[in-house]
């Protein structure tokens, strides 16, 4: 195609895909502001430069040809993805933090780091619209439209940015002093195979979670049985605190119950810990205003 081809196409396409969306030449003709003898004229161009029909025309009806299909599959995302990047530059020239972030993140998250900080976005950039979507199980973020996420550092892919939003978190055992009363503490990490320890589904895998120890200076995975089964932490802690059995969790999601005495830690000297939560994003938003404005409040809070 001639460059002047390429012009015309890259000028007339979003008449192009109105008319595929509406399959409709007076319908387009009314959604973009011009007259129908326009539009029409600017389909044939289209058609010229690429050298096929698009659409199959007759009095009643307009549709897409075969060519057309693909045509409007190729170029759809295309200028949709175009029409983004043109924003994010807008944005980024301006400076203005604005429009809606979304952030992918586990369930443990919201009481540790993410009401603070979405408390702080809102205090500083009230026109950034924060949506939180919680979702315990490995999400591609980019795939589905994320614009970052939150997870543990070792789960974070390595062409990611990822920023620290947590220090190191300590997974422990607890169990209620009445659980306790009717079961004597485990010492050893073989005593958890006579105790009701809650399990945890694991989100992604579909499998039981293995709790993990340090014994002699390795590491240790042990499998678990009991009772009752979840896949939240903070519902273990609740059941643990109901006398129901034993939990495995992050030592911050319970430090209320610890230190008023309803929940009693246990094998300590077993207990690993974790590198913490991480926001992470890919490369290429990372200058955007939103993002950074999230990224300013994260290290507020770190402060």
């Amino acid at each position: 195609m001639q460059l002047s081809g390429a012009r015309d196409l890259l000028r007339h396409l979003p008449v192009v895909l109105s008319v595929a969306q509406k399959r409709s030449f007076t319908a387009a003709a009314r959604e973009l502001g011009m007259t129908p003898s326009a539009v029409s004229h600017a389909v044939r161009q289209v058609e010229r430069g690429l050298g096929v029909a698009l659409f199959a025309r007759t009095t009643r009806s307009v549709s897409l040809t075969e060519a057309g299909h693909a045509f409007v599959a190729a170029a759809e995302p295309a200028l949709t993805g175009l029409g983004e990047e043109l924003e994010f530059l807008r944005l980024a020239a301006s400076g203005e933090a604005t429009g809606l972030l979304r952030l992918n993140v586990p369930r443990v998250a919201l009481p540790l780091i993410l009401t603070p900080l979405a408390l702080e976005l809102a205090r500083r950039h009230p026109k950034v619209q924060l949506e939180i979507f919680i979702d315990d199980g490995l999400a591609d973020i980019v795939a589905q439209g994320f614009d970052a996420g939150v997870r543990l550092g070792e789960m974070i892919q390595q062409d990611m940015v990822a920023v620290r939003l947590t220090p190191p978190l300590e997974a422990i055992v607890v169990g209620s002093p009445t659980y306790f009363r009717a079961n004597p503490q485990p010492e050893t990490l073989a005593d958890l195979a006579a105790h009701r320890c809650i399990g945890y589904r694991e989100v992604s895998g579909g499998g039981l979670y293995r709790w993990e120890f340090q014994e002699a200076g390795e590491d240790r995975r042990v499998e678990v049985r009991g009772p009752l089964i979840v896949n939240d932490a903070l519902y273990a802690a609740d059941l643990a605190e109901a006398h129901q059995g034993l939990a495995y969790l992050f030592a911050p999601l319970v430090q209320r119950q610890l230190a008023c005495g309803s929940l009693v830690r246990v094998l300590e000297r077993h207990s690993i810990v974790e590198s913490g939560l991480f926001l992470y994003f890919p490369q290429r938003i990372s200058g955007s205003p939103k993002m950074r404005a999230l990224l300013e409040c994260a290290r507020a809070l770190q402060a």
